[in-house]
């Protein structure tokens, strides 16, 4: 590997700690209520979770609707384009839809919040745009925004990604603890792998 690109590196690890670190000394335990309780009253009247996002924060949306679900809150993938074209057709009225873009301003995203929102659904925007159309249209809204992405041309989604799935991270521990997911519910969604082990302290 040159020289150029260990340099690179260095200087992008040296972003991503600088971005993390000003993103975590931001939120609390507080910054997720609004949302949390959104999501646990639409629970309480049988409403459903959906996760949707458009280019690279739609593959966090795939890794965040595993993780919500492992959990103990079932969630489900809705595809940020196919949901125009006939996906929303999973959602009910009542149901819950996270949202996820880091400009909250792509066509295709203000398309699938409308399609979610004639149907009857509440959304919960992410975006690291707090005066972006996607906040101004989500009914509740959880900033994950950087200053600089990091790494050649400071364009490609990394510190903004890292962002994001922690925010989503960090839902899924308040909702966790809502549900009162315990580790024998918990081993019942992992039977495979050191996951579905029961240690010792936890019988």
């Amino acid at each position: 590997m040159k020289k150029e690109s260990m340099a690179t590196v260095d200087s992008f690890l040296c972003s991503a700690r600088t971005e993390f670190n000003k993103f975590i000394d931001n939120i609390s335990g507080e910054t997720f209520k609004d949302a949390a309780d959104l999501i646990l009253e639409s629970q309480k009247n049988h409403g459903r979770l959906h996760i949707t996002g458009i280019g690279k924060p739609g593959h966090v949306a795939n890794y965040a609707a595993s993780l919500l679900s492992s959990t103990g809150n079932p969630t489900y993938f809705l595809h940020g384009t196919e949901a125009v074209h006939g996906s929303c057709g999973q959602l009910v009225a009542g149901d819950v839809v996270i949202a996820i873009s880091n400009s909250g301003e792509t066509q295709e995203l203000k398309a699938t919040v409308n399609a979610v929102h004639n149907n009857g659904c509440k959304v919960i925007g992410i975006s690291g745009g707090r005066g972006s159309w996607l906040a101004q249209h989500s009914d509740c809204f959880l900033f994950a925004g950087v200053a600089e992405e990091g790494g050649p041309l400071n364009r490609a989604p990394r510190n903004s990604i890292n962002a994001e799935m922690l925010v989503i991270e960090a839902l899924s521990v308040a909702l966790q603890v809502e549900q009162n997911w315990d580790p024998i519910r918990y081993v019942r969604c992992h039977p495979g792998g050191k996951l579905g082990e029961i240690r010792e302290n936890e019988k």
